[in-house]
């Protein structure tokens, strides 16, 4: 019996379990030593997208540079994975591994950032969140008649001698 296939069809959901520490800690240590030892084949794949982007003259001395950089990014981030390896911390580099998404340039994402926070179970209740006050409309004061301030007549002869004087300059 021939079974049908719809190609366009989208492909099932498969649910996955949350990662343990334990497994989170191995992929780490595993995309780390990866890192470290293809973190030199940056060059020859950053030199084939850059001369499938543009020209071969480009691609070879633009992407070479561009590989370079990258190298010592993976790497980097090797030695950075390697370092903290107790920390389960999400993936700072994509594609992961070199070979994945070979098309694709490197980025680099968050550092240093956890796979998510602690979930809370259903017997835990929440902390009760704060109400902020309802604002209160601002009324402006009202204006308190102050009486002019007078100087004696010396003192404003004074002033226009001293403005007279500067300009006239």
């Amino acid at each position: 019996m021939a079974q049908a296939w719809d190609i366009d069809a989208p492909s099932p959901k498969i649910p996955t379990k949350p990662q343990s520490y334990g497994e989170r800690i191995g992929e780490k240590a595993v995309s780390s030593f990866a890192n470290l030892a293809t973190g030199w084949l940056e060059m020859p794949k950053n030199v084939i997208n850059t001369t499938n982007q543009s020209n071969i003259i480009y691609g070879f001395t633009g992407g070479l540079a561009k590989g370079m950089i990258h190298t010592a990014g993976r790497m980097g981030v090797g030695i950075a994975d390697l370092i903290t390896l107790p920390l389960a911390t999400k993936p700072m580099i994509y594609p992961l591994y070199i070979w994945e998404d070979f098309d694709v340039d490197t980025n680099y994402g968050d550092v240093m950032r956890l796979h998510e926070p602690p979930r809370r179970t259903q017997d835990t209740a929440l902390p009760p969140v704060p109400q902020a006050a309802p604002p209160v409309p601002a009324t402006a004061p009202a204006p308190e008649s102050v009486p002019p301030v007078q100087y004696p007549a010396d003192t404003n002869r004074k002033i226009d001698a001293i403005f007279n004087k500067e300009m006239m300059k």
